[in-house]
């Protein structure tokens, strides 16, 4: 195997562990200040349940799409978040 094959492989058992322990999205947003975000927040948290049930139902047998999705959900939560921080900012 070459030098250049192994740090592909790396690189793929890498990304592969980076999905399967993704972490998971959280409840972040004030949702006094900011009721609409919390709820897309929330609706967030409970899709990534349920892919995480799916997945579990499924023996993870999905070709890692069900945990690419759930890394993508993750995402979406800190960019809410990130939205909030943002209109927090403006509000001053």
């Amino acid at each position: 195997m070459t030098r250049k094959s192994v740090w592909i492989v790396l690189g793929a058992v890498l990304f592969w562990v980076s999905l399967t322990i993704a972490q998971e999205p959280v409840h972040n947003i004030d949702a006094q200040k900011h009721p609409n975000l919390r709820q897309a927040q929330n609706q967030i948290v409970s899709a990534y349940h349920y892919i995480d049930a799916a997945q579990k139902d499924n023996d993870w047998d999905m070709e890692g799409h069900a945990a690419k999705a759930k890394t993508l959900l993750v995402q979406a939560s800190n960019e809410l978040k990130e939205a909030a921080e943002i209109a927090n900012k403006g509000h001053k």
